[in-house]
């Protein structure tokens, strides 16, 4: 049995749920590999997605890695390609094309609060709670955790919740800029479904276009850079077929408001 629930929707849109609630959907090596199968599945250009909202099964959004994966792999050759493996579950988020929004309806502690971070959006629910604890176990954050943190809350929250174990939970999240917008519980995944489905009624190679653009210019040493990025991804756009009937359609508009 599958530990990822996926409910395709006829919207372009796929809902993927950790389930693995009794464990409070910590990340095992076999939910990996899940998590894995269902985003290759979904990317596929023919399966209709355009993008990925990822939940876990009340009462968690996922607790981190299961700790007795984490046992298994002290003090071999294999340490560090058993703690790669379980870095898939969220750095496969972090390169899919396609959008992904995490509906984040309880804690997100350790690699979990990786998950939720990997993500291109966040919707929180008010019982959400963002909780580093790496060090509270004695490990070292891995997978990304401190760049993607600083990247979002800047160094000084960053270090307060690496290394102080501040936590962040509810409204809060929103403010210091880890989500976009706060839920209520029973309705963060609608929430964050209704919000992915507003980027989906445009053309799926546009969307992942431009997501990789985003990618590109965050990353530009300069405008100038940036600026040729663009360049280049909008004359491919203006020559597909969409831009086009688009545009006959909004004339089409414009000219019948005017007569």
């Amino acid at each position: 049995m599958s530990l990822v629930r996926v409910e395709p929707r006829e919207s372009g849109v796929a809902l993927l749920t950790l389930d693995a609630p009794e464990r409070r959907n910590t990340l095992s090596p076999e939910m990996v590999d899940d998590i894995i199968a269902a985003l290759d599945d979904v990317e596929q250009e023919q399966s209709g997605v355009s993008a990925v909202v990822v939940s876990g099964a009340p009462p968690a959004f996922c607790a981190g890695a299961d700790l007795s994966a984490l046992r298994d792999l002290e003090g071999g050759s294999t340490s560090e390609t058993g703690l790669r493996n379980i870095y898939e579950a969220f750095l496969r988020f972090a390169r899919s094309p396609l959008l992904t929004v995490a509906a984040v309806n309880g804690a997100a502690v350790g690699a979990g609060m990786n998950l939720a971070l990997a993500c291109d959006l966040r919707i929180v629910a008010r019982s959400a709670r963002f909780i580093s604890r790496f060090l509270e176990i004695g490990l070292h954050p891995g997978g990304g955790h401190t760049w993607m943190l600083q990247r979002l809350v800047g160094p000084q929250l960053a270090t307060e919740m690496v290394l102080c174990g501040k936590e962040v939970s509810g409204e809060s999240l929103v403010e210091v800029g880890l989500a976009v917008a706060c839920a209520e519980d029973d309705t963060v995944v609608h929430d964050a479904v209704a919000l992915a489905e507003r980027a989906v009624d445009v053309p799926r190679p546009l969307l992942t276009r431009v997501k990789d653009t985003l990618r590109r210019t965050a990353a530009a040493a300069t405008l100038d850079e940036a600026v040729s990025i663009e360049l280049e991804a909008q004359i491919w756009s203006s020559s597909q077929p969409e831009f086009a009937e688009r545009l006959a359609a909004m004339r089409s508009r414009v000219t019948k408001r005017g007569s």
